[in-house]
């Protein structure tokens, strides 16, 4: 699937990266709407991907689907026990506490990653690739736990992807990330307003 594919706007897309991106972008899709179908749909991605970057040179990139796909049978087992028959996976708005968790994790991850990378010499970008990387845990984690704030930080994963992703010359992924982040402002607001309907039905019920 690396050998062949299509020409889109006079640029090259190898079957498997159409097919991966395919997927990633239907998994927004999926994820707005709180279905399970998000995970075994984002499963697919992650192995057409992992080929994707791995014959780029990308070994961040790369690396981040291995542990996408062990994040992502996390999130499959987690949605299924927070599925409500009427209004689908519960979510809401994360504490203070787990706020800052995911801002420190993210910031300590870069930091820890990009120094590996380089060490390894395992990416010619190490810096942006590692922010890609641990970016992407930290968003598919909050995933996970039904937290609305992983919107916001694929937006930040978004912001350091397209420029990363045309410097690749991978035109087709880099405008994929700016479909994505259309869609992840959109599935900001969804959730968002999906979390403010839960906690109003939780506080009669307190009171």
């Amino acid at each position: 699937m690396l050998e062949h594919g299509v020409t889109v706007f006079g640029q090259w897309i190898s079957i498997a990266e159409l097919v991966g991106q395919i997927c990633a972008l239907a998994v927004v899709f999926l994820a707005e709407r709180r279905t399970l179908w998000t995970w075994p749909v984002q499963v697919g991605a992650t192995v057409l991907l992992f080929a994707v970057y791995t014959s780029a040179h990308l070994g961040g990139l790369a690396s981040r689907q291995v542990a996408i796909l062990l994040i992502s049978l996390y999130g499959w087992w987690a949605w299924t026990r927070r599925k409500d028959p009427v209004y689908g996976v519960v979510v809401r708005r994360g504490r203070l506490a787990e706020r800052l968790s995911m801002v420190g994790v993210f910031v300590a991850g870069t930091v820890g990653m990009a120094l590996l990378l380089d060490a390894l010499n395992a990416s010619w970008a190490p810096w942006p690739d590692a922010a890609i990387f641990v970016g992407t845990l930290v968003a598919f984690a909050a995933q996970g736990l039904g937290l609305v704030e992983f919107w916001l930080v694929w937006l930040a994963v978004d912001a350091v992807g397209v420029p990363l992703q045309i410097a690749s010359g991978l035109y087709f992924s880099a405008a994929i990330y700016v479909v994505f982040a259309a869609l992840v402002i959109h599935g900001w607001w969804s959730w968002n307003r999906s979390a403010t309907r839960a906690k109003a039905r939780v506080s009669p019920a307190v009171r």
